[in-house]
């Protein structure tokens, strides 16, 4: 920061706890208890006509102040917008005197009846006010400026990514539009779990802490337990403990949750995300494509009325049916290779061709999995399943019933962005223990992403799980598209972040 301005703010926040002082020794409370409201600024403004000359009682934010001697406009923010208040000292008596000890940030309530100023703007005479809590920082406001050619500028904008992530307080109060981003994740969230209900899922809770990981490919968090003296693990998916329900007779459950991956930060990932899991008895995944795509559709209906969006100037449809793709096709189609052919040599130095190296040793579904990403996932850009993977890659999955070396497993994709991985799930525990083995071979030879067996799941299993459809969503990846926001951090209240110093 500018050292210029950083004294500046130490200045400012110096005369606020002054003004601080002030307002306690004259028997001023600065932080009150309570403050019952009755009316908020858009639904005044809206319905004027009703309220005119009408008493309101509102609290909410100061954002602007204008003090003319005996009287002040001041504009406050509420959680529905903003409104006008014009204040004379010869009506609220004393509390014009605390008024003057008030600034932008402070949080007042007013109550007063609604009117139109002269030049037509919904406000609020006030009649009586009290200060509910006293800002002690000051608040970054953009300040406007019409220079000698007519163009608006603006300054002092809180547009600093970094800062606007680490104080996500502040981010909410000045620009508001944030706000909205997360009343629509809220609403998608509440909108998918109430699809979910309407087609008779159990919502469920699973353990976070679980001594062994599984579920996904993906390097853990690791932590202890005193009292058992043992390691536990984050969990990195759900989809080990959703299963062991579908044995016990749960025929359809979900579960939308936090997990944990101990891995990059990137524009798409989050070390701590939403994820929903869903499993249904007696389902494949050709059933579960057509749900998905049900699913979403309802989704973007129910809370934006479309299907269709913008996004990084990118017209998205949602509209079913998506697109079928499948893995090993699209990348013989990019590279003319057939990866169910080549070896892990072929597969690498095709790799290195695009700029990619990988450790020496990497495993073929490895090598697989990044030559599919660096060829095919850019050009995808409408919604996409991309369908029959590699068995190397999906030691949970079911073989498929007709393509040998292959597994019935899609990935749903938009904008070259995975959002959701779902399989026809291995129901085999003798196949299971097989490829929990071979994975485990793999973690021996370094590969940190490498599945555990889990003994417990695999007894599980032998007292036979029915054939089940399994489906895991990245929630913030699909606030992205349809809030057309460019990175996680932007839909996701509280990113994790470097340590501050």
């Amino acid at each position: 920061m500018d050292q210029n301005l950083s004294n500046d703010i130490n200045e400012l926040i110096k005369r606020r706890f002054e003004e601080l002082e002030e307002l306690k020794a004259k028997n001023f409370e600065p932080y009150a208890y309570s403050y019952d409201v009755d009316n908020y600024s858009d639904d005044i403004k809206n319905n004027f006509e009703e309220l005119e000359e009408k008493d309101v009682k509102i609290a909410g934010r100061i954002m602007a102040i204008r003090r003319m001697g005996k009287a002040s406009f001041t504009h406050i923010q509420d959680k529905k917008g903003r409104i006008q208040l014009y204040l004379r000292k010869d009506e609220v008596g004393e509390d014009y005197d605390a008024f003057k000890l008030m600034d932008i940030g402070d949080i007042i309530g007013v109550t007063g009846y609604v009117f139109k100023t002269r030049t037509g703007e919904i406000s609020v005479h006030v009649k009586s006010m009290k200060l509910l809590a006293k800002s002690l920082r000051p608040i970054p406001i953009a300040k406007e400026m019409i220079d000698e050619d007519g163009n608006k500028k603006v300054f002092d904008q809180f547009t600093d990514k970094e800062l606007r992530y680490r104080q996500r307080y502040v981010d909410l109060i000045v620009n508001p539009e944030v706000k909205e981003v997360f009343k629509k994740r809220s609403s998608i969230v509440t909108s998918i779990r109430s699809f979910l209900d309407e087609n008779e899922f159990v919502e469920v809770e699973t353990p976070v802490l679980q001594p062994l990981y599984g579920g996904a490919a993906a390097r853990p968090f690791i932590t202890h337990h005193n009292t058992l003296d043992m390691d536990l693990y984050l969990r990195i998916a759900d989809e080990l403990y959703l299963k062991r329900l579908i044995v016990g007779g749960f025929d359809r459950v979900y579960e939308i949750s936090k997990d944990f991956r101990n891995e990059g930060i990137d524009k798409t990932h989050n070390p701590e995300f939403t994820m929903l899991e869903l499993y249904v008895a007696y389902k494949d995944y050709n059933w579960m494509m057509e749900f998905v795509e049900e699913m979403v559709v309802n989704t973007c209906k129910k809370v934006f009325g479309t299907t269709q969006f913008d996004v990084e100037g990118i017209n998205i449809d949602f509209k079913a049916p998506w697109k079928r793709l499948s893995m090993i096709d699209s990348i013989k189609e990019k590279t003319g290779i057939d990866v169910l052919e080549a070896d892990e040599k072929m597969l690498a130095a095709e790799l290195k061709k695009h700029g990619i190296e990988l450790e020496e040793g990497a495993n073929k579904g490895k090598l697989i999995d990044e030559l599919f990403g660096a060829t095919v996932e850019p050009d995808i850009v409408q919604p996409t399943f991309v369908v029959d993977y590699p068995l190397e890659l999906s030691p949970l999955a079911k073989k498929h019933r007709t393509k040998s070396g292959l597994v019935e497993r899609f990935e749903g994709y938009v904008l070259g962005r995975e959002i959701c991985n779902a399989f026809s799930e291995l129901n085999d525990p003798i196949d299971q223990k097989e490829r929990f083995m071979a994975q485990s071979k793999l973690g021996e030879e370094g590969d940190e992403e490498a599945h555990q067996i889990d003994e417990d799941y695999i007894r599980a299993m032998e007292y036979g799980m029915p054939p089940t459809a399994g489906l895991g969503i990245g929630i913030d990846r699909l606030v992205m598209l349809l809030t057309s926001q460019p990175t996680i951090r932007d839909v996701i209240l509280f990113p994790q972040m470097r340590q501050e110093k």
